[in-house]
């Protein structure tokens, strides 16, 4: 069927029901919308639920909502789990299956169908609720309180920024004025559907963009608790905040309950392989990201490639603009572009000392607006001094911080690392290593100049001290290790997870014993981390080389 007769037969309300009752249920679904990872192991799923189903002490009335086919079927497991613990829960979704492409009334009625098939039998355990027809309902000019209007806005700009992987919105652009209805369609809908449902609870997504984060800021408006999730690089983990978003990596409470003490030697070790793996380019344990193309050189080689003299080195490391650990980081400047230019103009003006920006080497596998090219439109050339070190140069990031004597970020990750080498680091922007004692954080433009006056001047009496590394070592490894929690399936490897650890086992008493603080924190359980203590120091397997 074309584009032009679906857009057509879309206009009529009831068209994609009369065609999926008459032809469509009987065809194979051939869509980009798809759910084959439940479809075929939900009958199961559901009776497994129905077995193993045990009677929480406290039973929650927990909503779940999601959009996009995989958070949908993510969501679905999720849902199932609580189910088989006792709770009282509805899935709601939207039948999205792109967040930046238009699609006709017709199709995306036809996957809502489709999606009401899929989730048939999960209506013995628990309520599903499509709110497709409520979001349609309230049109493309859905009248929102200026509260909801502006949660709205900002949803819209973070999609754009993240979508475009850019940090100045035009809010004319078509990608806007697209994110910006469907979340004031979502807003109206999730808005009626919250108040009527009056959960204990909502547990959504990500929770800072598209509808989904449309859904956590409205939760917030009507006081009802939440709790958001995500996954990182690691294999059966799983990140989630209780009454925050997740992006935000808010370690608050975390440092507070559990940074008060000495790193313990395995946790050490374990820190130790797993960047010494980073550094030669390779993947360890759990984890499934490779963060470098080439293993360590030295920082002589680099130091000699570079021609680098022995004036003081500040090393500047960015983040992919877009990123969503970047959206709303600003401190001391509009954006991470912004910061970084300024930062060139100073060492512009400050020649006895050398500058190396490190553009982000995930620009490869991106598609927006590279730091390169921000830095060359501002400075078509650039003095002795200055050096940038492209994301597809074969330079390992770690020989760079072997020969720096100041770390410059705005929020990634490696001026936490920097700082564990005893490096100064300053943070420009809002990142959730910031303020833990063993980095320097301005909180004006000013006050950014003076740290670097100050640590150049001298840079060997600005090296951090003894204790501020432990304390950075400490850090890292409750965030690599212990921030994140144990959970089954993952949302990149959701069919092979599932196969493994199916529900029956999830709800087993070996299974409960291995995810259930997980789950109940997933329904609001407070996370008490000191009580928690380093659950999983024990688990962890090293090499017989480091762990002697």
């Amino acid at each position: 069927m074309s584009d032009k007769i679906k857009t057509y037969l879309g206009q009529f309300p009831i068209s994609a029901e009369i065609y999926w009752n008459l032809l469509g249920r009987q065809k194979t679904w051939l869509s980009h919308y798809e759910l084959d990872g439940i479809k075929f192991v939900l009958p199961k799923a559901v009776a497994e639920v129905q077995a193993y189903q045990r009677k929480a002490e406290k039973p929650k009335k927990v909503c779940i909502f999601a959009t996009l086919h995989y958070w949908n079927e993510q969501s679905v497991l999720v849902a199932l789990a609580l189910a088989g613990q006792g709770h009282d829960v509805t899935l709601a979704w939207l039948p999205y299956a792109e967040w930046d492409k238009e699609i006709n009334l017709f199709d995306l009625r036809k996957q809502d169908l489709y999606t009401r098939d899929v989730l048939k039998p999960a209506t013995e355990v628990m309520r599903v609720d499509s709110l497709l027809k409520a979001s349609l309902a309230a049109g493309k000019s859905p009248r929102l309180t200026p509260e909801l209007q502006q949660i709205v806005e900002q949803v819209s700009d973070y999609d754009t920024q993240y979508t475009l992987q850019i940090e100045e919105t035009d809010t004319s652009s078509p990608l806007y004025q697209l994110r910006l209805s469907r979340n004031a369609q979502a807003a109206s809908a999730l808005y009626d559907w919250l108040r009527a449902e009056k959960p204990d609870l909502l547990i959504v997504p990500n929770g800072t963009i598209l509808e989904m984060g449309v859904a956590y800021k409205i939760a917030k408006v009507l006081a009802i608790d939440t709790v958001t999730f995500e996954f990182a690089d690691q294999q059966e983990r799983i990140w989630l905040a209780q009454n925050d978003e997740i992006m935000s990596h808010n370690t608050r409470d975390l440092w507070r309950g559990l940074g008060y003490q000495a790193l313990p030697e395995k946790a050490k070790h374990a820190l130790m392989e797993l960047f010494g793996a980073r550094k030669n380019a390779r993947l360890w344990g759990s984890f499934a990201r490779q963060w470098q193309q080439t293993p360590i050189q030295g920082g002589a080689s680099v130091r000699e490639s570079l021609k680098l003299d022995e004036r003081p080195l500040a090393l500047l490391a960015t983040n992919v603009l877009g990123d969503s650990l970047t959206l709303g980081r600003q401190r001391i400047s509009e954006t991470m572009a912004e910061m970084i230019v300024k930062t060139v103009d100073y060492f512009i003006q400050h020649p006895e000392a050398q500058l190396l920006v490190r553009v982000h080497p995930g620009e490869l596998k991106t598609h927006g607006t590279s730091m390169v090219e921000v830095l060359e439109s501002a400075y078509p050339s650039l003095p002795e001094n200055i050096h940038i070190i492209r994301p597809e140069d074969k330079t390992n990031t770690y020989d760079l911080m072997e020969i720096a004597d100041l770390g410059l970020v705005y929020t990634t990750t490696v001026g936490m690392e920097m700082a564990m080498s005893g490096l100064p680091v300053i943070v420009t922007g809002k990142t959730h290593y910031a303020e833990k004692g063993f980095t320097l954080d301005p909180s004006t433009w000013s006050e950014y100049e003076d740290m670097l006056d100050t640590v150049l001047a001298d840079p060997k009496a600005a090296r951090l001290s003894d204790s501020q590394m432990e304390q950075a070592w400490l850090y890292a490894y409750l965030f690599f290790f212990e921030f994140s929690l144990p959970f089954p399936w993952h949302i990149l490897w959701l069919k092979d997870d599932f196969k493994q650890r199916p529900i029956s086992y999830v709800l087993s008493e070996e299974g409960q014993q291995k995810y259930g603080h997980t789950f109940a924190y997933l329904v609001g359980e407070p996370l008490d981390w000191a009580e928690r203590g380093l659950a999983r120091l024990e688990s962890l397997e090293l090499t017989e080389e480091t762990s002697q």
